[in-house]
């Protein structure tokens, strides 16, 4: 029978449960009409390119579980594809929920379709960087069939979000030169571009033929994830004009999506104080319509290199409880290095955990379940039933292992002195 919708949200218009919905319903305490109303209203993007086919679907919105990406991908420094691999596989082993491709050397597109094989969680990639790496060209010899050509081919390999940088135009940069900033563009699709627009002195071209790229994404159901160019990259950039500019130009893109039934996500910041990122949620949210918020951090300090994480983590709580629908897991290599795949892990579970304490704190149902089964098993000292209830029950054991106690129901913190062993006979 022929697939009678485009997009998933064509589908959700039209009335129709798509197989994708299904899965996403799987994992979600959402009735099956609410699902349905958000991604036909946008609020709920499914990223889900029909040429991905051992996809396993999962939500991103209002209403559902805050969701992680693992980000990987070579560099012209280390440029294993085999070692990416195996992050990935990291990624799938610790439950994360999608992985982004950022590679920028060697065969980008034979890595791609690999991952899109053996990978069933969705898979994202930023486009422009590809072109530089797939053309060779210096940046300004780049042609507009170029840029086009890469996301077509995106597409074409399976990818379920591509990040776009089409709110960085002309008047952004006009407002960067009015409001000088502390550290400029951080944000490599976003040099890349403000490169070429300078040099070519032309428009942003995905801004300028926003439409061609509404028909790829269309054609393939791939999301969009409408990118933070000029994202701040220092705290006393944060929260800008032109970081502020641009959003507003992705809340006019968002719509124009949406009339074509193309899925978006919009990416945000970067560096943001801890007392501005509740603001920065609540900008998105109301100037974005709602679209799915994908956050970066927010990292709330910038002199924490090696504990990036740490400082990702913090802002990834906040940002979740007051709306951000996807973290970013940002590792403790951020800003030194290419992350080795015990970085991944590092990352991952701060991500992971700063997800969860965001949806505990926004009320998502049936998020508390898992704590009060972890905390029954503390308050019996049921250590089994705690190693099941841990994000990661094999660090759990291994810390438990290397400290055993004279008395085996207790830890060697308290031994004797163990408070629930005290008062639990007496309760």
């Amino acid at each position: 029978m022929k697939q009678s919708y485009t997009t998933q949200i064509d589908a959700a218009r039209k009335g129709i449960f798509t197989p994708q919905m299904e899965q996403v319903l799987e994992h979600e305490s959402i009735s099956r009409q609410e699902l349905l109303e958000k991604v036909a209203k946008g609020h709920i993007a499914i990223p889900a390119n029909r040429n991905h086919l051992n996809l396993k679907a999962a939500g991103v919105g209002q209403g559902l579980k805050t969701k992680i990406n693992v980000n990987l991908g070579v560099s012209k420094d280390v440029c294993s594809f085999d070692a990416e691999m195996n992050k990935a596989q990291l990624a799938l082993d610790y439950k994360a929920d999608a992985v982004m491709d950022l590679s920028i050397s060697g065969d980008t597109e034979g890595f791609r379709k690999r991952l899109v094989e053996e990978v069933p969680v969705m898979i994202g990639t930023v486009p422009i960087y590809d072109t530089l790496t797939r053309t060779g060209k210096p940046t300004e010899e780049i042609t507009i069939e170029d840029w086009f050509e890469t996301v077509e081919i995106h597409a074409e390999n399976g990818i379920d979000f591509i990040t776009i940088h089409a709110g960085l135009t002309q008047k952004c940069v006009t407002s960067l030169r009015t409001n000088m900033r502390l550290c400029g563009i951080v944000s490599r699709g976003g040099a890349i571009l403000f490169e070429w627009m300078e040099k070519t002195k032309n428009e942003n071209p995905f801004y300028e033929h926003f439409d061609r790229l509404l028909d790829i994404c269309e054609a393939h159901d791939v999301c969009i994830s409408l990118g933070d160019g000029l994202r701040p990259g220092a705290i006393k950039d944060s929260t800008d004009a032109p970081q502020i500019e641009e959003l507003i130009t992705l809340g006019e893109l968002t719509k124009r999506a949406w009339e074509k039934n193309v899925q978006v996500m919009i990416e945000g910041p970067g560096h943001v104080p801890l007392h501005e990122v509740e603001m920065n949620m609540k900008l998105q949210k109301k100037l974005c319509h709602n679209a799915p918020f994908y956050v970066l951090g927010p990292l709330v300090t910038d002199i924490a290199p090696g504990y990036d994480h740490i400082t990702s983590a913090i802002g990834g709580a906040l940002a979740a409880m007051h709306g951000a629908d996807f973290l970013c897991y940002v590792t403790p290599a951020e800003h030194l290095r290419l992350p080795s795949i015990d970085d991944v892990k590092e990352g991952i579970m701060a991500s992971k955990i700063a997800a969860h304490a965001g949806d505990l704190a926004k009320g998502i149902k049936n998020a508390d379940v898992i704590d009060y089964k972890m905390s029954k098993a503390r308050g019996t000292l049921d250590w089994e039933g705690q190693f099941d209830c841990a994000m990661d029950p094999e660090k759990a054991r291994v810390y438990r292992k290397s400290s055993q106690p004279s008395e085996k129901d207790v830890c060697t913190m308290c031994g004797d002195f163990c408070a629930v062993k005290r008062v639990g006979a007496l309760l």
